[in-house]
């Protein structure tokens, strides 16, 4: 074992064809090493929870094994519960909803062994050329974002896991995006104070056991370095918020904190500007040699025993927190109910007045979020829906748009590309209804004057809510 393996946070990727089978390797060298956990993404639940038991199990010291859980645990896992984008929530401003979503989400977390969600996401929903923030946050007015994130907070922290806020100090005020580029806010921080910090303030305050930093330069604050790598910054959050959690990277495969340099030199700048989880590193060997170097010079040894201490801790904890019984990982009818009834409600007709649909109806999809790296969810469980509940499917009937666009890293942009557009121009015409899958403001790209319905994201959970309103507004034919 390495003692600073601890620090270091390597990712296992599910394949529908082998699984988890292929990260063997991975997951044999560095538990070895000792690192300090995984970050999961995707699988079935059932396997998840076998695999994060086997790798605690093997572990030297308790684990912290996270997932990106923004919208529950169904976002990354089959079994688990699929809950509504932070904005849904942000735009029902009801903090008893968004409190029971944090306590599904670390009861369905914790099915699964997974004891670290990176969520809630902190971020203000206040530039409309933001390309990766948008549906992601609970909104653009401060005070309203900060009592969501801490309600969110104290209810999943409450149910035995760590939650992070994200990505401080603020990612909303960027045109670009950390995974492919360093975005550059230039607001003063005095202006950040009133605005961006306020919902970190409120986690802060909420007794957040983790806050992720963001892969983004504020030249007016510290001359352009980016915030993870950022002494001047990450002081703020301790010395003037009183942060005493976890503070750790976003993932170092983002160019935002490479820099056209390596994981290594950017893991090793980040703990000395006083992070303490390294996330994501695709080459852990380099990272955890830098490491073993930097440990040579006394000061930053003094740093990385400050940052085992504290990872030490946190996982320490939370092993401490009452075991799950072992029945089946899925989440149960319950969780699901809940999430269907907050779902319903959610969606809302963003221009329009309410309608009549006469059935056959035809359905039309306008995707613009294939083409990337990562394939997108189904997009068929709307009409899936429709088709068991006896909706007449077909042509020459009332035509339905559905408009599939959520945040997405490869995008690079905000709105709807060309390509959809484009689509758009030729099938809204004569359609009697256009189904959003997205953030509101792409209401300004959809033409003419047809109805368009809110269903604020693409998930399972969106497409099943979008097909009950609209088949409870089918006429009988």
């Amino acid at each position: 074992m390495n003692p600073v393996a601890r620090l270091v946070f390597p990712a296992l990727r599910w394949r529908a064809s082998s699984g988890f089978a292929h990260e063997r390797e991975k997951i044999d060298a560095t538990v070895a090493l000792g690192v300090g956990g995984y970050i999961l993404f995707g699988g079935e639940a059932d396997a998840a929870r076998a695999l994060t038991q086997e790798i605690q199990a093997a572990s030297a010291h308790p684990l912290l094994i996270a997932s990106d859980f923004e919208r529950g645990g169904g976002q990354q896992f089959e079994g688990l519960t699929h809950l509504p984008p932070p904005a849904a929530l942000g735009f029902l401003d009801d903090l008893d909803l968004t409190s029971r979503c944090g306590a599904v989400t670390a009861a369905d977390a914790r099915r699964v062994g997974i004891n670290w969600v990176y969520a809630p996401v902190a971020d203000l929903d206040g530039e409309p050329d933001n390309p990766i923030v948008q549906t992601r946050s609970f909104g653009d007015v401060p005070d309203r974002v900060g009592r969501h994130v801490a309600a969110w907070i104290r209810a999943a922290q409450e149910g035995g896991v760590a939650a992070c806020a994200k990505h401080y100090p603020g990612h909303g005020r960027t045109t670009a995006d950390s995974h492919e580029t360093l975005p550059r806010v230039l607001a003063a921080k005095e202006d950040l104070a009133r605005t961006d910090l306020v919902p970190f303030a409120a986690a802060v305050a909420s007794g957040v056991r983790s806050v992720m930093t963001a892969h983004v330069a504020y030249s007016a604050w510290d001359s352009g370095v980016p915030a993870t790598l950022s002494a001047r910054i990450i002081r703020y959050l301790r010395s003037e918020m009183g942060f005493d959690g976890l503070v750790v990277t976003d993932a170092l495969i983002m160019e935002g904190a490479l820099r056209g340099g390596g994981e290594a030199d950017a893991a090793s700048d980040a703990l000395r500007a006083g992070c303490d989880a390294l996330l994501y590193p695709r080459d852990h060997a380099a990272v955890i040699a830098r490491l073993d170097e930097d440990a040579r010079d006394r000061a930053r040894r003094m740093r990385i025993d400050d940052a085992l201490g504290r990872v030490a801790l946190a996982a320490d904890e939370l092993a401490q927190a009452p075991s799950v019984p072992a029945a089946s990982a899925s989440a149960p009818d319950a969780h699901r109910a809940f999430a269907d009834a907050v779902a319903d409600i959610a969606v809302h007709v963003l221009r329009g007045t309410t309608l009549d649909l006469d059935p056959p109806l035809e359905i039309a999809v306008v995707d613009d979020d294939i083409g990337g790296p990562y394939a997108v969810g189904p997009r068929d469980l709307l009409e899936q829906a429709l088709r068991r509940a006896d909706v007449g499917l077909g042509p020459a009937g009332s035509r339905v748009v559905l408009v599939y666009a959520e945040p997405r890293s490869w995008k690079g942009r905000a709105g709807l590309g060309d390509r959809s557009t484009a689509q758009l121009r030729r099938l809204v015409p004569g359609a009697r209804l256009v189904v959003l899958f997205g953030h509101p403001r792409l209401l300004t790209q959809i033409p003419g004057n047809v109805p368009v319905l809110c269903a604020w994201h693409g998930q399972p959970l969106m497409q099943h809510a979008a097909a009950r309103w609209v088949q409870a507004r089918m006429r009988s034919g």
